[in-house]
């Protein structure tokens, strides 16, 4: 059986609709699950639809009560009632959840409330929690979840797997050798880094949130940042690349398909209009570079020069392209650095849970014996 899912509500949030109605809060509900860390959010009427829901379909309230209506006082203008809500909702939620009775949470209204799959899609379940299954506004819900130190490293990790899915896509565009799949990889590339870029501006949006509210020591704030600029770099060499490499697509897009008359002026049997006699100044079968728009109407010199600035654009390429693959291998032996250092940390922490799980056995000797 699996273990239940950890339920907190760290933060809230205050949404003002879009057709000019009352703003109201939310509760951004963090459920962290063995594979996946995602958040949910909800309004107090979504937590009393849920409350009558469970107690009609169970035939009994839940274990804690759920926070009262209030009439007089609203969250949106009071903080402290927003906290007591959240704090309220926190462990009428965590309740249910650690409850040896099982019966409020597997109902279906509970595991809808919080956009898990259903009961009979256990082999699908960690794929759809891992894609942020039934998350209606998946922007807001990363948007808050940035503001909470723990699912803002789920994100990073999230961003980082994006990141690795535009290096293959590119990796792919790059050795392919017909013109669909150049097409295909391409854009799923760009789909990634776009999707990558967008979390990683929440992240960035979060990190500032958690500084202001005292959040994290500021040893871990600049570790985070360090995180975050070279996530950045990492984004700009990819899109560096994934342009570089479109325009060697379009390039090669253009030239696969000649002509009728680009034929005719190679064979030297016309004049590119569909009209045979000789062609002064034209070129004939064993050019160097097959005709295109860039080259019809240049002799052979031109064609030559054209063929040399060609060569030196391609050069170009491959030095920014070197240097991207540098700038990825320092930060490589970065990382390599860093986890040597981590690794070394947790050695020293086990060797002084040694040494504290020895006192400890000394010192119940020690009571044994007078006791």
């Amino acid at each position: 059986m699996a273990p239940p899912a950890e339920i907190t509500i760290p933060t809230t949030s205050l949404h003002t609709p879009a057709d000019g109605s009352k703003p109201y809060t939310l509760y951004n509900i963090t459920l962290r699950l063995p594979l996946r860390t995602f958040v949910v959010q909800k309004r107090y009427s979504d937590f009393a639809t849920l409350h009558q829901t469970l107690t009609s379909v169970v035939g009994a309230p839940p274990p804690a009560p759920l926070p009262s209506k209030t009439w007089f006082k609203s969250t949106v203008s009071s903080p402290e009632l927003t906290e007591d809500r959240r704090r309220g909702f926190e462990s009428y939620l965590r309740a249910i959840a650690e409850s040896p009775d099982r019966r409020w949470r597997d109902t279906p209204a509970w595991r809808t409330f919080l956009n898990l799959p259903g009961m009979g899609s256990a082999g699908n379940s960690a794929a759809s929690v891992r894609g942020g299954y039934g998350i209606p506004n998946k922007d807001a819900a990363n948007r808050a979840a940035a503001q909470d130190p723990g699912t803002w490293l789920d994100l990073h990790s999230e961003m980082k797997r994006d990141f690795q899915e535009a290096r293959r896509c590119l990796a792919r565009r790059d050795g392919a050798t017909d013109n669909s799949t150049v097409i295909e990889a391409g854009a799923a590339a760009k789909k990634a880094i776009v999707k990558a870029s967008g979390l990683l501006s929440f992240l960035g949006d979060g990190l500032r949130a958690m500084q202001d509210g005292r959040r994290l020591g500021e040893g871990e704030i600049r570790r985070r940042k360090d995180l975050l600029s070279a996530a950045r770099v990492e984004r700009d060499d990819l899109e560096k690349l994934s342009n570089a490499i479109s325009a060697s697509a379009k390039t090669m897009s253009h030239r696969s398909m000649p002509s009728a008359s680009d034929k005719s002026s190679l064979l030297g049997n016309g004049n590119g209009n569909g009209h045979g006699g000789p062609q002064t100044g034209r070129r004939v079968l064993g050019a160097p570079l097959p005709e295109s728009d860039r080259t019809r109407d240049k002799n052979n010199e031109g064609v030559l020069q054209l063929q040399k600035q060609m060569m030196q654009e391609q050069d170009e390429d491959v030095t920014e392209i070197a240097k991207i693959v540098r700038r990825q291998r320092e930060m490589a032996e970065q990382i390599h650095q860093e986890v040597a250092q981590q690794v070394e940390m947790l050695d020293d922490v086990n060797n002084q849970v040694d040494v504290l799980g020895g006192k400890v056995k000394v010192a119940k000797n020690r009571t044994n014996k007078i006791s």
